[in-house]
């Protein structure tokens, strides 16, 4: 038996109801997830012989994806990013670039840390990467070196 006032069938009434109430609930969520991999926070300290890196930025580059970075502060510790600010890295391993490197002139930089570690392909350094972190420490040493000025060209 069909009901003589269709719109207000209370089947009907139910399931359009329903239907829109789905959509209302369901509607915020839509379009939240950035589209980016899920990242995890890390930072952490850099050492240069047990001394505080004060100078610089340090890097950590995937072998897929896009790399993270931070700068150093006065205490030698970073916040890694990868695409917004402190917002972590990928789980993953990652290679490890610290470029301790200072302009003191349009001609002069001055290493506060050896020039091996600026790029990873020289540095040695890796870092696997499976939770976030707080407490990451990258030692690096001057092997009897010491901190110089490069006269650039």
């Amino acid at each position: 038996m069909r009901c003589v006032f269709h719109h207000f069938c209370r089947v009907d009434f139910f399931l359009t109801f329903g239907f829109g109430l789905t959509w209302l609930l369901l509607l915020p969520t839509i379009g939240c997830s950035d589209g980016r991999p899920d990242r995890l926070a890390v930072s952490g300290q850099v050492l240069i012989d047990g001394e505080p890196l004060t100078h610089g930025f340090i890097r950590f580059v995937p072998e897929v994806g896009r790399q993270a970075a931070a700068r150093l502060d006065e205490e030698g510790r970073f916040t890694l990013s990868t695409y917004e600010k402190h917002d972590g890295v990928t789980p993953g391993i990652f290679k490890i670039e610290v470029d301790g490197s200072e302009e003191i002139s349009a001609k002069k930089r001055k290493w506060h840390a050896p020039k091996k570690y600026f790029r990873y392909s020289t540095s040695d350094l890796t870092q696997s990467i499976t939770e976030p972190t707080d407490s990451l420490v990258i030692n690096l040493t001057w092997d009897g070196g010491e901190p110089f000025v490069e006269r650039l060209r």
